[in-house]
This record gives C-alpha cells, structure tokens and sequence, in this order.
C-alpha cells in the first residue's frame, strides 16, 4: 500500500464548528474513558485528542495527560483548556517507552497508514502498558459516505485517496495491532444510531469541508454538496425524530506484554 499523507491532510477542522455540528463525538465517549479507568500518577496519551475535551477528564481524573493531534486548530483550541497538546502526525508518534496508557476516541479511522500508528503507540507504552478506545467500524456512516460519493459522481468530482477511511472489521484491526506486538486484544462493534443535531448536512460541513476546500470548491457549491447529500439520506436517515446517522463504532482493549 502506498504511504498516507499525513494525518489532517484534506481535513480542515473548525473547533467552533466542530462544537456545533459534532458535540456528540465527545459526548458519546463516557463509555470508553470507563474503559480506560486513568488513575492518578499515570502518564496517558491522547491520540486525536481534538479539543481536549475528553483529554480534559483524564485530567480531572489526576492522570498526567499529553494530546496529540494533525489539526493546528484543534491542538489550539485543546492548548486553550490547559491541556498539554502538540501538532504531532500520529502515524509517525515521536515517543519511546514513556506512557502508562494510550487512548483513543473517534480518530484512528482518519489515518490510513494504521500499521505506522500501531507500531508507534506500542514503542511510546511502557511494558505492561494498555491502549484503549474506539472509532469508526465496519459500515459506519455507509448511507451517508455512499450519498457524498454520488453526490460528488452527479457532479464529476473526482474521488481522491484523501476520501478513504479505515473502517475495519474486528478481524482486520486485532491483525493490525498483533503484528505490532499487542496481545491481549479485546474488540467489538458496536451498531450505535447518532442523532445529528444539524443534519446530515452539517455532518457534511464537519467531516468533508477540508476536502472540498482540497477541490477548491466555493463556499456556496460545499453548501449546494451537502444539502443534496441530505436529500439523498432523507428516506434512510429522517425519522419522527429528526436526523439519525447510522454510525458503527469498533471499541477496543489491549496491551503491551511486560
């Protein structure tokens, strides 16, 4: 397989908008800070921790928390909650042996050299170490992700590599992190329908911007783009409560041997 680019490459993130249109992300991931359980002392790595609020709570917890993420403006907004944040490409992690615990929430699929990220969060553990956390899973977002696609066919645009996402099964990720030498791997998917507060077209405008922005699209056709993409969902995606997303989250355990 080719090398990625970097992670954030095509993806413009907008903490504001961020906030508006995927408060959810955070919101959702109680669950997998339980599973991680930070404890006080403990020296914890956030990967993608994009605007520190979860990073916020290892904190709370009286762990010792270091975020890193491809997004100057993410890494800015995170800097801003006293969270020690840093522009770092994760699938290229700088770190020796020197953390307790890694975590991770909603990030690892927006990196398509996920050998690179492995094997970089497994030489930044401690022995004994674990990595927690989840992200996008088999069939996650697949309405949406197939209505961008049409949309973007409809109106020949060209579908780059920078589209792609790493949405694996269970078997391909815990093949992914056993060949960088975790054991004890733990995973599930986890079908988990998400209202969307502004729509699929937020959701649009959220996840897609940067790479729109890569098309030098105007800010009137990125916005024609996703209102039609949301009448494309409408039938799958709009029910009596409004906009749910069809999301598929992968959680996961596992760790470095002593």
């Amino acid at each position: 397989m080719p090398p990625a680019p970097p992670f954030g490459t095509g993806h413009r993130w907008d903490p504001a908008a961020y906030a508006a249109n995927a408060a959810f992300v955070p919101a959702m991931g109680g669950p997998v800070l339980d599973l991680l359980a930070p404890r006080p002392g403990e020296r914890i790595l956030d990967l993608g921790c994009g605007d520190g609020v979860l990073t916020a709570r290892i904190v709370e917890a009286g762990a010792t928390a270091v975020g890193v993420d491809g997004s100057p403006e993410m890494v800015a907004a995170a800097r801003a909650r006293g969270i020690d944040a840093h522009v770092v490409d994760a699938q290229v992690l700088p770190f020796g042996p020197e953390f307790d615990a890694g975590f991770t929430n909603a990030a690892l699929h927006w990196m398509l050299d996920r050998g690179g990220v492995a094997r970089g969060v497994f030489a930044a553990l401690k022995p004994g170490g674990r990595f927690v956390g989840e992200l996008g899973g088999h069939g996650n977002v697949r309405a949406i992700w197939a209505a961008v696609h049409a949309e973007l066919a409809a109106r020949s645009h060209p579908i780059r590599e920078q589209d792609a996402h790493w949405y694996p099964t269970v078997e391909a990720f815990a093949a992914t992190y056993a060949a960088a030498g975790f054991t004890d791997i733990e995973a599930r998917l986890i079908p988990r329908p998400t209202p969307l507060p502004t729509g699929v077209a937020g959701w649009v405008a959220t996840f897609r911007s940067g790479l729109m922005d890569v098309e030098r699209l105007s800010a009137d056709e990125q916005a024609s783009i996703g209102a039609a993409v949301e009448r494309r969902c409408e039938v799958d995606l709009h029910g009596p409560d409004g906009w749910v997303a069809d999301y598929v989250r992968l959680r996961f355990s596992m760790r470095k041997p002593d």
